[in-house]
């Protein structure tokens, strides 16, 4: 039989050049920007309770979009660029709690590119704002709906690009460099005469900031140790305390973008070397504390990572160890202005943040912190129909 040759359908050189050269360009802009972006600063508290220990705080608050994820988001678009996935003219979408919506809705706006956020409709209705003022496009799901779900299909339904954050955040992010965070931590650590931190804490929203730190921590031959501030209860504390990749919280949080109901992709439990689970209150507290240290407002996953970091400083001091610790301030608190700092919000959800702001005071003149008695169901369990935020979706 005479052999059939199918026809393969061949692409316009032309479109495929046009293509391309706007890849070529966008990566550009996005080389620009990081180029042109400042360096966050380093932040420090004396404390005279901890005397021996230094707490150097990476105020991630003031990149353009404020907060963290914007060297996310950058890394986000660059791989989906580099991967084929992103063609001009082109709907970006993802699933957010905000913080990164914000920061890829910036990004889309200098690319010239539609963006849709997929967000649970408790998400603060600063951030919504936020995002609608760089051009993007809110669509919010109820908490019974899992938004990575949404966005999946949406994008499907659309031909858009999912830029799938807390599916890629592990693989988007240079570990070995190319100024991550982590690199710029030691740096700057080094330049203030502080030498390798003995703590870096942070969160675990989607886990690529951690991953990122814990992997570079160990391929540079570093001996500081990376501590995951985790909401009372949630899934990654769950996981790495039982050692459960399967593992779910047990409780909810109010704290957006970290404490997450379910283990995520690229959560790597080996990197941490420690897990301090902080209530709900405590965390609020901990952002009023900086703020009335520091004069400005960060959200609630920093007021985390204080809480967590005055729990290791304690421990420091009474084994007789000295060193600092570092901890990020991830997003500026102003999105949060009708919730965490609005003392009605906080008495009618039953956030007694204030015993617990006395405490972390206590803690900063004598290095002693005890856990204050909170107001019963100041944290609903897991499932609560009195639950404030469904952390289903990444920052």
């Amino acid at each position: 039989m005479p052999q059939v040759h199918q026809s393969i359908p061949v692409a316009d050189p032309v479109s495929v050049d046009a293509d391309r050269a706007w890849v070529g360009s966008a990566i550009a802009q996005l080389a620009d920007e990081s180029c042109r972006c400042t360096e966050t600063p380093m932040r420090e508290l004396r404390l005279p309770g901890f005397p021996e220990v230094r707490f150097l705080l990476k105020d991630e608050s003031v990149h353009p979009t404020g907060s963290l994820k914007h060297r996310l988001a950058r890394s986000l678009f660059l791989y989906a660029l580099c991967s084929g996935r992103l063609r001009r003219g082109q709907t970006v979408i993802d699933a957010s709690s905000g913080s990164t919506a914000i920061s890829e809705a910036w990004f889309a706006r200098r690319l010239g590119l539609p963006f849709i956020a997929v967000m649970p409709r408790c998400t603060a209705i600063a951030k919504q704002r936020e995002i609608t003022a760089l051009g993007g496009r809110c669509e919010l799901v109820d908490a019974t709906t899992d938004s990575a779900t949404r966005a999946r299909a949406l994008a499907q339904e659309l031909g858009a690009c999912y830029l799938d954050q807390f599916g890629l955040a592990g693989s988007a992010t240079d570990w070995r460099g190319n100024n991550n965070i982590a690199q710029s931590i030691l740096q700057q650590c080094r330049e203030l005469d502080a030498g390798d931190p003995a703590w870096i804490v942070c969160g675990a929203g989607t886990g690529g900031t951690s991953a990122t730190i814990g992997r570079y921590l160990r391929y540079v031959g570093s001996l500081s140790r990376l501590c995951i501030a985790e909401p009372e209860g949630a899934a990654f504390a769950q996981g790495w305390r039982h050692g459960d990749p399967c593992a779910q919280a047990t409780r909810t949080t109010c704290i957006e973008g970290i404490g997450r109901s379910h283990v995520e992709p690229c959560f790597a439990f080996e990197l941490a070397d420690e897990v301090v689970e902080v209530t709900d209150a405590a965390s609020i507290a901990g952002a009023w504390f900086l703020e009335q240290r520091l004069g400005h407002r960060y959200g609630g996953s920093s007021g985390t990572n204080l809480v967590a970091a005055f729990r290791l400083a304690e421990t420091m001091q009474r084994r007789g160890e000295h060193g600092s610790v570092v901890l990020l301030l991830c997003d500026r608190g102003e999105r949060y202005a009708d919730t965490l700092y609005e003392a009605d919000w906080l008495a009618v959800h039953g956030y007694c943040h204030v015993s617990w702001l006395k405490a972390l005071q206590h803690a900063a003149l004598t290095g002693s912190m005890p856990a204050p008695v909170e107001l019963i169901g100041s944290v609903p369990a897991a499932g609560s129909p009195s639950s404030l935020a469904d952390n289903s979706s990444p920052a």
